[in-house]
């Protein structure tokens, strides 16, 4: 028997509210189209039986995209963009699992576009969330300080250009992997292209330092070093070479929305995979083992 199909995205714009999902929303000439200036967010949704929803670390998102906002100097309305969340949260008609995408654009005139939309969960996923990750280190070509006396970088802002992350992607693929770390021109591990890079090496936890590094700071890879701490874990800003991976008992690529998943393969060496290690790092993001 077949699956259900999907439900329909559900879209909601600023100042309109829920609109058809196939709307017109961004007008040729905003900027954040022809020029990727803008930011979002990515959130993962939880429908639970009896209909409640939630949206996991939701007060770090809205942080986090204030923060980006500011970076760009494009006006944030924090209770608008909490209340847009709010309705199209609503109005989505699934169960379990789905992602929303926050995205806010210079606009027009000065005037911003902003937008949320929910849909289903890609079920590449959840493939890989059962799979585990073929992942394939790129170089990234600037040094592991390279931002830190460059602020025009935009380190650590989630911006809309992310036109380099999606061909690093391609090219993962085209090597027959799923996805990629970035390594700075030095050799240090940076972060995928849409994940933040996690390791594990006895009970500590690591991950690469922010700041000078112009990595994005990640809202699920630091809910896990605050409940791993809190676990008796200890935990590590790190910087560190592909062989500190390759020696690592673990290594995950967490994200919001697919959250961690196990490195199985790593530039063609296979890794064995950790069951109870793995579930353990799952139930401390928010990700039930099998989920």
């Amino acid at each position: 028997m077949s699956a259900d199909p999907a439900p329909a995205p559900v879209l909601a714009v600023l100042g309109r509210g829920v609109v058809a999902a196939d709307a017109p929303v961004v007008r040729a000439d905003d900027d954040g189209l022809v020029r990727g200036d803008g930011c979002f967010e990515g959130c993962r949704v939880r429908v639970a039986a009896d209909g409640g929803r939630a949206v996991d670390k939701l007060d770090a998102h809205v942080a986090r995209f204030a923060r980006s906002a500011a970076a760009l100097e494009i006006d944030f309305d924090e209770p608008a963009w909490r209340d847009l969340v709010a309705t199209a949260v609503a109005a989505w008609p699934g169960t379990g699992e789905a992602a929303l995408k926050l995205v806010l654009t210079r606009g027009v005139d000065g005037r911003p576009t902003g937008f949320a939309r929910v849909s289903a969960m890609a079920a590449e996923s959840l493939r890989q969330r059962r799979d585990g990750l073929r992942v394939v280190t790129l170089a990234r070509g600037l040094a592991a300080d390279a931002f830190e006396a460059s602020p025009w970088l935009l380190g650590g802002v989630k911006t809309l250009s992310y036109a380099v992350n999606m061909a690093a992607h391609r090219e993962a693929v085209r090597r027959g992997a799923d996805d990629v770390v970035f390594v700075s021109g030095d050799g240090a591990v940076l972060e995928a292209p849409t994940a933040s890079v996690v390791w594990a090496l006895g009970r500590t936890l690591h991950t690469t330092p922010l700041g000078p590094t112009g990595i994005l700071a990640g809202t699920t890879q630091q809910l896990l070093f605050e409940r791993a701490s809190a676990a008796g874990w200890r935990t590590s800003y790190t910087l560190a070479g592909v062989d500190d991976l390759h020696a690592a008992d673990a290594v995950w690529l967490v994200s919001s929305v697919r959250g961690p998943v196990d490195v199985v393969d790593l530039d063609g060496k296979s890794r064995e995979r950790q069951p109870a290690l793995d579930g353990e790092i799952r139930q401390l993001c928010g990700f039930p083992p099998g989920a």
